[in-house]
Formats: C-alpha cells, structure tokens, sequence
C-alpha cells in the first residue's frame, strides 16, 4: 500500500509540470495586456511599457515560464497582478469559503442520492422508480449556470425567500449565511444527486440479483438490512469513482456558481483573474485544481482496497 501511494505521488509530479506548462502558455495567448489592464485604456505606450518591464512581462515566454517554475518549485507561486498579494495567500484565503460551498453540496448530493437510489431499485419498475428516472434525466439534462439562474429568479426575485448572492461567513450570521449558501447548493448538487441516485439504482439492482442476496433473504433477515447492510456495500463501489470525479469537480463547478451568484471564492477569483489578465492568479488556480483532481482520485483507489478486500492495490504497481 505505502509502495503504491508513493508511487501515485511520484506520478502527479510530471502531470503538474506538463498542466502548468500547457496552462501558462495557453494563458498568455489570450488578447490583452495586464499592464493596460491595470493602467487603463487612457495610458500611454510609454507607461504600459515600463509597468511590463518592472512585472518582467517583456521577457520570452520560455524565460517568464522558467522563472515562473523555479519559484513554484520553492513554494511560491508568484504576485498577483491586481490584488497585489502572492498567489498563495490570495488562493489560500478564499478556499475555505469554496470548501464550505463544495463540501455541502458534495454531502447533500450523496445524502440523497443513496436512500432514494437504493428505494428505486427495491421498487423496480413502479410509479416511485419512473418518478426517480425522470427526475434524474432532468437533473442531468439541465446545466447547473442555467438551473442557478432559474432559481434566483423564482426564489430571490419573484417569491423572496432567499437573497440573489452574497456571502456572511457562518461565524457572523449562521442562519444568514444559510439563507446565503442555500441557491448555490442546490444549483451545484442537483446534477451530482441525478448521477448518483442513477448509479445507485443500476448498482443496486445487479447487487440485489447475487446468490448472497438470495442466502441473506433465506436466513429470514430484514429487507432494510439486507438492502443497506448486504448490498448497499458493494454497490457503492462503482458509485465511489463518480463522487471522486464530483469531489474533484468543485473548482471547476465553483467557477460558474460562484459567478452567478457572487459567492467569494476561487472560482469567483479566478474569474476576476483571467478577465484583469492576471496570469499568475489564473496559473495557481489551475495548478491548485489539477492537484485535486490527482489527489482525489488516488484516494478513491486506496478506498476501494479498504472496502472490498479482494481488491488489491499491488497488482497496480
């Protein structure tokens, strides 16, 4: 097992360099100028020139990305442009708001996802299950920028009981900041609990065909126990790749719900980033979401293992 993570960790090393490389590159070709960005458009050539030189974007791509690399190698991940912090503080101080968005979103969606997957399935083919699979396919079918919308406008504008966006951290105002993270869990959590609820229900009703199934049922015990102690188990497992993706997903997600609904995190700040052309703010947000992803992943392998003992990790090596 400690053979195997840190092999998996000596992997991620090359993936980080080639997504930083590919991101940084991709980045700077993008139009504009931070410089005029931050000058304004009423700034002379002359200015905009020597505000480029002193942020050493005069420099070769390859040489700018060199330096870039040999600081982020030491932990430092660079100035950012318009805030005027390093990257790190700037990521750091917004990311537990993201992780209290992306958390209860990831929590909800597998709170629900489970009891109403494994209800679908022990009630195969009635009005509940063609309830469940035709929520689902909305679910799924409706982009989450769209549904965040849609409920911002019927349930901030028209009936009021939420505000539109906004922040208050929980430790100044927990019921406001309820009220405030309640549109934003929902718009993010609705597709994942239509993936999850679906998994569930197919895993269930292989799971539920086994012989062992049939032996538990024999032995007299009770369907809730037979559902949620013998065969919810095991089919969790392939339902464990999917909220890892999920997990792995909340940067990306957080980009366009904290857009929408002004939610003060990374994704809000890496929005704000690319449109002020602030390179090194964009390059640690990616980096920062790439890692997550790896890290995710190898925690969802390693659960595997834990959970289902004939899965062995040393024929991965």
């Amino acid at each position: 097992m400690v053979t195997y993570v840190l092999r998996r960790l000596l992997l991620m090393i090359p993936v980080a360099l080639l997504v930083s490389f590919v991101t940084f590159m991709l980045i700077h070709l993008v139009p504009g100028d931070p410089a005029r960005v931050l000058l304004g458009e009423s700034a002379t050539p002359q200015s905009v020139a020597a505000l480029d030189h002193q942020l050493g974007l005069d420099k070769p791509l390859w040489t700018q990305y060199a330096l870039w690399l040999e600081q982020a190698l030491r932990g430092n991940l660079g100035q950012s442009i318009q805030l005027q912090q390093p990257v790190t503080t700037a990521i750091l101080q917004r990311l537990p708001v993201t992780a209290e968005l992306g958390v209860i979103a990831l929590i909800v969606s597998v709170g629900l996802a489970i009891p109403l997957g494994v209800m679908a399935a022990a009630r195969r083919n009635t009005r509940f299950d063609w309830l469940i699979n035709i929520l689902s396919l909305i679910g799924t079918a409706i982009p989450n920028f769209v549904l965040g919308l849609l409920l911002i406008l019927f349930l901030a504008v028209v009936v009021r009981p939420f505000p539109p966006g906004g922040y208050v951290p929980f430790t100044q105002d927990p019921l406001g900041n309820l009220r405030d993270i309640a549109l934003p869990v929902i718009t993010l959590a609705a597709g994942a609990v239509a993936g999850n609820m679906r998994q569930i229900r197919a895993s269930m009703i292989e799971v539920l065909s086994q012989d062992y199934i049939r032996t538990a049922r024999a032995k007299g015990l009770t369907q809730n126990r037979v559902y949620y102690v013998h065969a919810l188990r095991n089919a969790l497992l392939p339902m464990l790749t999917i909220v890892g993706i999920q997990a792995g997903a909340i940067l990306s997600g957080a980009v366009v719900i904290e857009t929408i609904f002004l939610w003060p995190g990374v994704g809000f700040l890496a929005i704000q980033s690319i449109l002020a052309k602030d390179y090194p703010v964009v390059q640690g947000v990616v980096l920062l979401s790439a890692l997550s992803y790896m890290l995710i992943n190898l925690l969802v392998d390693i659960s595997y293992g834990v959970l289902d003992p004939r899965i062995s990790l040393k024929s991965s090596q």
